[in-house]
């Protein structure tokens, strides 16, 4: 109960607040939690902004590792349950949290068969990829038809396959070795929709490629007798378009076999191309750009930089 004022020493009321001070106050307040959330949640926003980013941040320890933060189970496919390739192997992150991932497809060389290249698939998957590493028709196929088959495998990959739920179709690449180096080239002028190829120590007896629009990422070797990067890698480096992201990287004290086994260079940087324009992630530019210099492992790298897709 308020009492009438009998003094005139008593101090004078406060003013009350006027209401577009409240309405300040109010605005302020709702700043201060929108700037804590943001702050909070400093990757998830980041993740926001590019709905294809998949995994932590990256470090150089990440990159190199055995095995990137996915759990990967694997899935076998027989050649007589598939059309256009001679089945194969698929790998996949165990986890549907994070959605969708994009996707790649794996070739084996001349005479080879995915055995020579199943490394890749767990290494891979492992880092947020659907890898499948195939088989092909015969070992004695040649570059245009892998890169038929590349082709067949992805459209089984997403259309067919028991794991098509977690793999987004507009977001794929080819790999491949030797031949189905060869044959990675020959997929991405056939489907310019790919988002990256990377042929490995690649063989082709085509030695110009001005019509590719997929960046790519060609690995060479300078001791390869089979397919001397003079008559091979080189001059498909440097017939893709001047416009285009690419890059090549010539593997130092390596040989035309290297890609057949697990190999931490080839990885890092394969794992960084694919995030980088399959994924879109710029959180693995820092990888790519600068260009990386010469090493105990790395002979010469070229390449654009920054990338622009």
């Amino acid at each position: 109960m308020q009492h009438p004022r009998t003094s005139t020493t008593a101090p004078a009321p406060r003013p009350r607040p006027t209401r577009r001070a409240g309405r300040l106050a109010v605005f302020a307040a709702a700043i201060t939690a929108v700037v804590g959330l943001t702050t909070l949640g400093g990757p998830a926003a980041h993740g926001a902004d590019n709905p294809y980013e998949r995994g932590p941040a990256p470090t150089e320890s990440s990159i190199e590792a055995l095995r990137g933060p996915y759990s990967v189970a694997e899935t076998s496919v027989s050649r007589l349950a598939v059309s256009g390739f001679g089945g194969g192997t698929i790998y996949y992150p165990t986890s549907t949290a994070d959605g969708t991932f994009g996707a790649i497809a794996v070739s084996p060389g001349y005479t080879g068969t995915q055995s020579s290249i199943a490394w890749l698939g767990p290494r891979l998957a492992s880092q947020g990829f659907v890898v499948f590493t195939i088989d092909t028709l015969t070992t004695l196929d040649q570059p245009d038809s892998r890169g038929n088959q590349l082709l067949a495998a992805l459209d089984y990959l997403t259309q067919r396959s028991s794991v098509r739920d977690r793999v987004d179709s507009s977001r794929l690449g080819v790999m491949g070795h030797s031949m189905g180096g060869g044959g990675s080239l020959e997929a991405a002028k056939s489907r310019p929709s790919l988002q990256a190829a990377i042929p490995l120590t690649p063989w082709n007896l085509d030695k110009t490629w001005s019509e590719i629009k997929t960046p790519t990422l060609i690995f060479g070797a300078d001791g390869d007798t089979i397919a001397p990067i003079a008559t091979h890698a080189e001059p498909f480096y440097t017939t893709l378009p001047s416009s285009l992201d690419r890059a090549y990287l010539e593997l130092n004290g390596a040989t035309h076999f290297t890609p057949n086994t697990s190999n931490t260079t080839i990885a890092k940087y394969s794992v960084s191309w694919l995030k980088r324009f399959i994924d879109n992630d710029t959180r693995y530019e820092q990888f790519l750009c600068p260009l990386p210099r010469p090493s105990l492992t790395i002979e010469e790298y070229r390449g654009n930089c920054p990338h622009t897709s």
